[in-house]
């Protein structure tokens, strides 16, 4: 059956089906199907239903003339919530992606300068980042609402860092992360270190039944907790979760409260949520 055959409507709903790439490739196919495959009425299904929303937020509005080039568009991290967090489509998945800054997240003792400094700092995305000057209770958190995420997804939680050239005392003990959606969470342990070389203690998995435990594992992998990226940011993997669509909270945290020595020197910009493969 030839494809000029098939009604606008059902080929676009086909395409729909597919990914963003997918309806690239096909659009070089011919011309009707390049008409196609540009449709507002088709692009406006990877957008996530409530972009509209999502534009209202945005700290520098966009400029769009298609629904394709807003998806485009929107597969940039931008600004979101007064500069306090970073929004951005997954191009190859249409699937929400966030970036919490430091002022999003409970940072205890960060209010008071003798322990944490906030400043800017060139290489964030944010206007200020929070560096611990000295503290003997490390403890990091923050949660969110699954509302706010791609439905029927796997999720991985990470702290973004850098480590100051003084830093010390951080990986005396290892510090406890974790990531907690209901009754089911994930912890382990990770040394934070800038040649973070010490073998990562296994995570361990509460509150599951043994398919969700598989599942979990097998999005947690088995690589290093801390990973350095290429724009020169250190991330830190707390946990991983599932989220299944309904109303929950997602607790993510690191901590390491029970070494009483002093510490300092970790920066953090934020914590990120993103799919994982």
């Amino acid at each position: 059956m030839s494809l000029d055959l098939l009604p606008e409507d059902c080929f676009a709903h086909i395409i729909s089906l597919t990914s963003p790439g997918d309806a690239c490739r096909l659009s070089s196919v011919s011309l009707s199907v390049h008409s196609i495959a540009n449709l507002d009425s088709l692009w406006v299904r990877f957008l996530p239903s409530d972009y509209r929303q999502i534009l209202s937020r945005l700290v520098h509005p966009v400029v769009f003339s298609s629904n394709k080039e807003l998806f485009m568009r929107l597969c940039c991290p931008r600004l979101i919530d007064g500069g306090r967090k970073i929004f951005s489509l997954q191009k190859s998945t249409c699937k929400k992606c966030y970036l919490l800054s430091a002022r999003e997240l409970s940072i205890t003792w960060s209010s008071y300068p003798l322990y944490w400094t906030w400043k800017p700092l060139v290489e964030s995305r944010f206007a200020e980042v929070a560096e611990l000057r000295t503290i003997c209770w490390l403890e990091i958190s923050s949660t969110v609402n699954t509302q706010m995420l791609s439905p029927k997804t796997f999720y991985g939680a990470y702290l973004i860092v850098k480590f100051a050239e003084r830093a010390y005392g951080l990986d005396t003990f290892p510090s406890e992360v974790s990531v907690q959606v209901g009754n089911i969470r994930s912890q382990g342990q990770v040394y934070l270190s800038r040649n973070e070389r010490k073998k990562q203690l296994p995570k361990q998995l509460f509150g599951l039944n043994q398919v969700e435990a598989f599942r979990t594992r097998m999005f947690q992998g088995e690589k290093e907790a801390l990973f350095e990226r290429k724009d020169g940011w250190v991330e830190i993997e707390l946990g991983s979760f599932y989220n299944d669509g309904n109303d929950k909270e997602v607790n993510m945290s690191l901590k390491e409260v029970k070494g009483q020595h002093l510490k300092g020197g970790i920066i953090v910009e934020g914590i990120e949520l993103r799919p994982k493969d």
